[in-house]
């Protein structure tokens, strides 16, 4: 199937208060708060050559493509349907020339000669949501792209963070967003390549026990780990704090230090 042999699938949404389209299936997964969340993580380190790895349809990469017209994206997808789309919103937010798409698997990415020969020079930033429910606890979903965005096989993570270094020039910075209870698979992951960390827990609400974590690292770095303040979602009531809200406005940059 191509991304235009079934139209009725595929819709466009905007994203960040309809700064960026998006090309989106209709089932599967879809760009939300994880993405808004990476895009304001992400921006304090964006600068030059930027690679967003599981890039689904651009979400991230391509949100940063728009905010600043300086920055120059590669989005690295594995599905060739959602890369297709990928390509798509590319075109329909006007920036081909600036954000390609590449249809490949981190495992193509984690050594040398594969960043090399599929993405050219080294880049300043990778950012990459990668998938985060572990596959012996995830119950099947009859949607196979819902489970291949949302499920981390064993032993499967050491390969993004091994394509994360592969495409990082020296010092260069890693944002992602991982689960809690794979803390402490992540930092296994990263302390051979990595340092600088910074962790940011992301809760639901300020009693509330955090559900996502954002982390920073940096190439090559001998910095020791270190704790960011939390970031809180909602307000008592249920509503954004206007923290949030302004994240998932693309209005704020969420510096780790």
């Amino acid at each position: 199937m191509s991304a235009d042999q079934d139209e009725d699938r595929v819709d466009e949404t905007g994203f960040l208060a309809g700064q960026v389209l998006l090309r989106q299936l209709r089932r599967g997964h879809r760009a939300g708060t994880d993405a808004a969340l990476l895009v304001a993580a992400a921006r304090p380190y964006a600068q030059g050559r930027i690679a967003d790895l599981g890039a689904g349809v651009g979400a991230i990469g391509l949100s940063l493509a728009m905010l600043d017209p300086a920055l120059e994206i590669v989005l690295v997808e594995s599905d060739k349907v959602i890369a297709a789309l990928a390509a798509e919103t590319v075109t329909l937010n006007g920036c081909d020339g600036r954000v390609r798409t590449i249809n490949a698997d981190v495992r193509a990415l984690a050594g040398d000669d594969g960043s090399r020969r599929l993405l050219g020079r080294p880049c300043e930033l990778v950012v990459m949501n990668p998938p985060f429910t572990n596959a012996r606890g995830q119950q099947a979903s009859p949607d196979p792209r819902r489970v291949r965005a949302h499920v981390m096989e064993e032993g499967e993570l050491p390969f993004w963070i091994g394509a994360a270094a592969s495409l990082l020039k020296p010092k260069g910075a890693l944002v992602l967003i991982y689960r809690p209870d794979g803390l402490g698979a992540l930092l296994t992951a990263l302390q051979p390549v990595f340092g600088a960390i910074v962790l940011r827990p992301v809760q639901a609400h300020a009693e509330d026990a955090a559900t996502r974590i954002l982390a920073f690292a940096r190439k090559g770095s001998r910095a020791p780990l270190s704790l960011a303040p939390p970031l809180v979602l909602h307000e008592p009531g249920g509503a954004f704090t206007p923290l949030a809200d302004a994240i998932h406005r693309g209005e704020v940059e969420l510096a780790f230090q």
